[in-house]
């Protein structure tokens, strides 16, 4: 674990439209990563949350391209790649990160960055948000975003 998030307050954002974006591989963890995410929104008063699945993370960047030109403020992008046998992981998860990083910045618009790459499912578990893990990624992915919409 990289240690415990920063303390934010949530900005309240009524006018905010944000989209949750998500891997439709490993849907369990993913369930748990939208869970946390609309925690974080409904805490804010995000006037819109829309969820919107996709084949796998690599697909994420060009939907959230997509959910920005329809008009939405922000976008939480939350996935799992499980590291295999093969270097298919590194691909996947430098492509994803290179395309979130790319549609962030065409934009000028926030992308909560929510997908895990981990080594195994317990490293996935530990960070997903279900009762007992130690961390909540979709939540704090989604507090990241709604924090650089207030900017």
């Amino acid at each position: 674990m990289a240690g415990h998030a920063p303390d934010l307050t949530i900005p309240h954002l009524p006018n905010a439209k944000v989209a949750i974006i998500s891997s439709s591989w490993h849907l369990d963890i993913c369930n748990d990563l939208i869970a946390g995410a609309i925690r974080a929104l409904d805490e804010a008063k995000v006037g819109k949350i829309e969820v919107i699945f996709v084949p796998g993370s690599f697909e994420i960047p060009l939907a959230a391209q997509k959910a920005f030109e329809k008009g939405f403020d922000a976008v939480v992008g939350l996935g799992l790649v499980l590291k295999g046998e093969t270097p298919h992981f590194d691909y996947v998860c430098q492509g994803v990160t290179q395309g979130i990083i790319d549609v962030q910045l065409k934009f000028s618009k926030p992308i909560g960055y929510g997908v895990l790459m981990c080594n195994d499912l317990d490293q996935a578990i530990a960070r997903s948000g279900r009762a007992g893990s130690k961390e909540d990624k979709g939540y704090d992915s989604a507090l990241a975003a709604l924090k650089l919409i207030e900017l």
